[in-house]
């Protein structure tokens, strides 16, 4: 059996990540597992613990980071720990299942960096930044200063778009979902022949 493929996907706060890889998970074709990734925020009304995030103490997810047991982990913010557990990318990959990667993009230059061929790196873009902050204001989850700082940090995060194997410009959905999907489906082949 051949060990599952590796499909990263990093974007600024905003730009449709998480909705492009909720439509991706439909496609069987793809056998893609999603990663469930740790961090020590607090879940959001309706997250769950262990299958949105592992929700950790940050004593915990310091103990964790000290015990070399992440693939990846950053500290988005100040105090703010997002990382992907050695344990979940072998779980999936070792039953030939592809994983794929809902990460931030530094965690995503990393993790690339770490496995090279074995994975894939999608970076998704939103049209504008200007259209971002509209997208954002229109969530209504945050407050003014938290969007003004996930633009700010966006615009650092889009000058590392390059170090990604592809970019997909988030301008249309159902078209940026089509071009993602294609982008992993020709990776995925290049792994069973």
């Amino acid at each position: 059996m051949n060990k599952g493929r590796v499909i990263i996907i990093s974007a600024p706060s905003g730009c449709g990540k998480s909705t492009i890889i909720s439509a991706l998970m439909n496609f069987d074709s793809l056998d893609l597992h999603f990663s469930v990734s740790a961090t020590n925020r607090k879940p959001r009304v309706g997250e769950k613990h262990g299958v949105n995030y592992y929700f950790l103490e940050t004593d915990r997810f310091k103990e964790l980071i000290a015990k070399n047991e992440f693939v990846e982990w950053e500290e988005v913010y100040p105090g703010r720990f997002y990382g992907t557990l050695k344990r979940e990318v072998e779980r999936i990959v070792d039953c030939g299942h592809n994983l794929i990667l809902d990460i931030d993009v530094k965690g995503g230059i990393n993790v690339k960096n770490l496995l090279k061929d074995d994975a894939l790196s999608i970076f998704i873009m939103p049209p504008s930044v200007d259209e971002l902050r509209r997208r954002l204001e229109g969530r209504a989850t945050d407050s003014a200063d938290e969007i003004d700082r996930r633009v700010s940090k966006a615009e650092t995060e889009i000058a590392y778009a390059s170090q990604f194997d592809h970019i997909v410009i988030n301008d249309n959905l159902d078209q940026a979902i089509s071009q993602t999907r294609n982008l992993i489906a020709d990776f995925i082949k290049l792994n069973q022949q």
